[in-house]
């Protein structure tokens, strides 16, 4: 059934393939710039990723406007303010994030800056702030997961106020995202199973989140089914380049079907427990799926039942009595869930992950006062929640 309104956008071009990087010079050049400055962090540039990014511009007219490599994990104001000083002093006139979720969102944070000729990112924090196109912003992803190259929000840290600042406008979608497998294929087996199960929970909550429509709902049953063939095969194999290419396209996917049905419970509850006890943000997706899922099942049950065709495959779906198909979704994800432990000891539980029971009561305050509680279709107080917690601690 058809919303009554509703609006899907995603306006980035991908590229996907074994040397799409290759063609790097061609899309430049398209977009009418030649003096990129690459974003990255220590860990990426330390496993030679960039120079796979640099060699793409040999014998090419593209002039290399600099690197800087030491994005923090968890990246702040005063970089994006250091960075922007060094794209200005360099000449850039674009920018390429090669990385996770910080050094995308720092170069997003930094596009705003050099665009809007400003050292105050503070006044751009919100919603819709920004009126106008900004500098070009290629995205490389070196993890399958967030999503985050078909994306228009960026997370940067104040540290003056010791908060989070949150950006989120159509002009910050990045032009291009490079979707290469050799991008991938040094990841971790335990942080490729993260990434993939947070690129799962973006996939399937946007399946069942009020924003859902049509269009969202295609990305990300395309997602899921990616995800259910490769996820397991690159945990155990992560040279696997066919299944790594696999699984970037799956974050992909499920990046813009959440960016346009957004997302609910499972966030709520992970956001929470990643800044109250460090939780990474994959393994808290992972813990919190299938039980955010058994508490919203009364409104979402038949949208969870049509996840058990493209989790469960054909065979599954028509063999299980339509009644029982939302149960056998959630009773998947968790055997899922158990395969990524016994391969690389992925927490299944709060306990597991390290959490002690003391946080859970300043986990749920915080779990009912996040903004992705919203697009949740059950309320959810913190009695809910110390509930939810409670059942995914053993």
């Amino acid at each position: 059934m058809l919303p009554s309104y509703y609006e899907f956008f995603n306006p980035v071009k991908i590229a996907s393939g074994k040397k799409a990087l290759d063609n790097l010079p061609y899309e430049l050049n398209q977009l009418d710039v030649k003096r990129p400055l690459i974003i990255t962090d220590k860990g990426v540039a330390e496993a030679g990723l960039v120079r796979i990014v640099t060699s793409a511009f040999a014998d090419s007219g593209v002039t290399l406007g600099g690197i800087y490599d030491d994005v923090p994990p968890d990246s702040s104001s005063e970089t994006v303010k250091t960075i922007a000083k060094v794209y200005l002093q360099n000449e850039c006139d674009c920018l390429i994030a090669v990385g996770g979720g910080s050094p995308i969102d720092t170069a997003k944070a930094v596009n705003i800056l050099v665009s809007e000729q400003s050292d105050d990112l503070l006044k751009f924090a919100g919603h819709d702030v920004l009126r106008r196109p900004l500098k070009p912003l290629i995205v490389v992803p070196t993890t399958a997961g967030t999503g985050s190259e078909v994306t228009y929000v960026a997370v940067i840290a104040d540290p003056g106020r010791n908060v989070k600042m949150s950006f989120t406008s159509v002009h910050l979608y990045p032009r291009l995202a490079v979707l290469d497998p050799r991008m991938t294929v040094t990841t971790p087996p335990k942080i490729t199973a993260a990434t993939g199960m947070d690129a799962l929970t973006h996939a399937m909550e946007a399946v069942t989140c009020l924003q859902k429509n049509p269009v969202s709902d295609a990305f990300a049953m395309a997602a899921i089914e990616l995800i259910r063939d490769n996820l397991i095969k690159v945990v155990k194999n992560g040279k696997d380049e066919e299944g790594r290419l696999a699984m970037a396209n799956a974050a992909c996917l499920a990046g813009a079907a959440f960016s346009n049905s957004m997302v609910g419970l499972v966030h709520s509850l992970g956001h929470a427990t990643g800044a109250v006890a460090h939780v990474p943000h994959g393994q808290a997706m992972s813990i919190f799926l299938p039980y955010a899922f058994e508490y919203n099942l009364e409104k979402t049950e038949p949208d969870v039942a049509r996840l058990l065709l493209p989790f469960g495959g054909s065979d599954e779906y028509t063999g299980t009595p339509a009644t029982q198909r939302a149960r056998r979704t959630i009773e998947l994800i968790k055997a899922f869930r158990q395969t990524l432990f016994e391969l690389c000891a992925l927490p299944r539980t709060l306990k597991e992950a390290g959490v002690p029971r003391e946080q859970l009561e300043t986990i749920a305050r915080k779990a009912v006062d996040d903004g992705s509680l919203t697009f949740n279709p059950v309320e959810v107080d913190y009695s809910d929640a110390m509930f939810l917690l409670k059942e995914a601690y053993e």
